[in-house]
């Protein structure tokens, strides 16, 4: 039986997911190896997990198999010392300081769209990466880092796709076996340290006055302290690893929201036009800035749908460190406990025509549904701390990039799910880009 879950779930574990919620409905239970797992998909049971009993959870056994690249970085750390990381790290994401880079955001996506030609076809995951790649250096790092773009991106892609291993009860023998895959990741993991470690090096040398009044990530950290604590701030060690976390969900998130942007307008065409109208109507040709972003309501909807039908975060674990009440069922402590965006934003108990890509349902007022029926950034006390920051940053790139280009499929291909850490594409997805201004005149004479 553990064999024919773990084929099925290596075949589409996206599906398989699916299948046992619509089976079993909202609390759904199977076994993988000594593994007791629970996939909840009642928003109201999902909000007491993340939020009303979240301290009697612990991340899920696969996300800390994720610390042999992340160490106890934010994203993996528990307890006390998570408590105090969020408090070094939350200056960094003060609203102010957020909108402080939106100007990053909005100068690479100019660069990048500058470097494309009409009709030109190539792989827009590919593309994203590389953007999202650069705005995190200069965030992070306040670095160029255009030279290491393609060594960097081929070692964060081969770190993030060996998490699809750590779903299986055998991956902590795996990890540990001389195999090609594991060498391979561990090649890559050291060229990100030491690309890291070079920048917290520099920085250290260069003392105070190399980071007083800088506003990139790093010198926030560096010049961070914890009142409430020790009073004391952060190790080399610490940096890396907080360091590793931001680079990593920095730019593999941002850039599979955009992938998934692009792929649902060139599906949507009416959508799409939309989109160009509202860019048209409210920038009036210059580039947009964070003072814009209030009037970019419509790409903002087209952003919250985009990640409603394919959130990057698709879905959450925790474990339970004791008994928690579902209805009438017992969950037992050790019960590793999944929460699925995929699922959960798909449910036709919470959303009209869930599998429509539908900006506007965005706009206007909003019908009454459940907190939790929408979670692309987690909740509670671990709510993701750079949500502000994805938010601004995902308006401004659409904002700037669909100013000037729209993608189009060079084919009809079904697009395959990878649902490894995050939700991207398997396959590459070649689409060409076209002038929007063209495009929205020829909307016009058609209609």
């Amino acid at each position: 039986m553990p064999g024919r879950l773990v084929y099925r779930m290596s075949r589409d574990i996206v599906g398989f997911f699916a299948d046992i919620q619509k089976t079993y409905g909202d609390l759904a239970y199977f076994r993988l190896g000594r593994r007791r797992i629970y996939l909840l998909s009642h928003p109201d049971h999902i909000r007491d997990v993340l939020v009303t009993r979240a301290d009697n959870f612990t991340k899920g056994p696969a996300l800390r198999m994720a610390k042999v690249t992340l160490g106890e970085g934010l994203l993996t750390s528990e307890g006390d010392f998570h408590r105090r990381q969020r408090r070094l790290m939350q200056p960094a994401f003060h609203a102010q300081r957020v909108m402080d880079y939106a100007g990053v955001f909005v100068d690479y996506a100019l660069r990048a769209r500058e470097r494309w030609r009409a009709g030109e076809v190539f792989d827009v995951r590919a593309a994203m990466t590389q953007l999202t790649l650069e705005i995190v250096a200069k965030t992070l790092f306040d670095a160029e880092i255009e030279s290491e773009v393609r060594e960097l991106g081929e070692a964060m892609d081969v770190t993030v796709t060996m998490f699809d291993r750590s779903r299986y009860p055998w991956a902590r023998l795996l990890n540990l076996l001389p195999l090609k895959s594991n060498m391979r990741f561990l090649r890559a993991k050291d060229r990100v340290f030491q690309t890291i470690d070079r920048m917290i090096a520099q920085r250290r040398a260069e003392g105070p006055a190399g980071y007083e009044g800088r506003k990139d990530f790093l010198s926030i950290l560096l010049r961070a302290r914890d009142p409430e604590g020790d009073g004391r701030g952060m190790s080399d060690e610490q940096l890396r690893y907080e360091a590793m976390t931001l680079f990593s969900a920095g730019h593999e998130t941002t850039a599979n929201a955009m992938v998934w942007t692009w792929l649902l307008l060139s599906q949507n065409p009416e959508a799409e036009a939309k989109l160009h109208e509202e860019l048209a109507r409210e920038l009036s040709g210059h580039a947009p800035t964070a003072a814009d972003v209030p009037r970019l309501t419509y790409t903002r909807a087209v952003l919250a749908e985009s990640m409603r039908l394919y959130s990057p975060a698709w879905i959450v674990g925790r474990q339970a460190t004791a008994a928690h009440r579902v209805g009438q069922w017992t969950i037992p402590a050790g019960g590793v406990i999944l929460m699925a965006q995929h699922i959960v934003h798909r449910d036709v108990r919470w959303w009209d025509r869930p599998e429509a890509f539908e900006p506007q349902r965005w706009l206007g007022e909003q019908p009454e549904r459940p907190r939790y029926a929408y979670f692309p950034f987690g909740g509670g006390p671990r709510q993701c701390i750079g949500e502000s920051f994805a938010w601004l940053e995902g308006i401004l790139l659409i904002a700037t990039l669909a100013q000037r280009w729209r993608f189009v499929r060079v084919d009809q291909e079904p697009v395959r799910l990878h649902a490894t850490i995050t939700m991207r594409p398997r396959d590459a997805l070649p689409m060409r880009v076209e002038e929007a201004v063209q495009h929205a005149g020829a909307e016009r004479r058609e209609r």
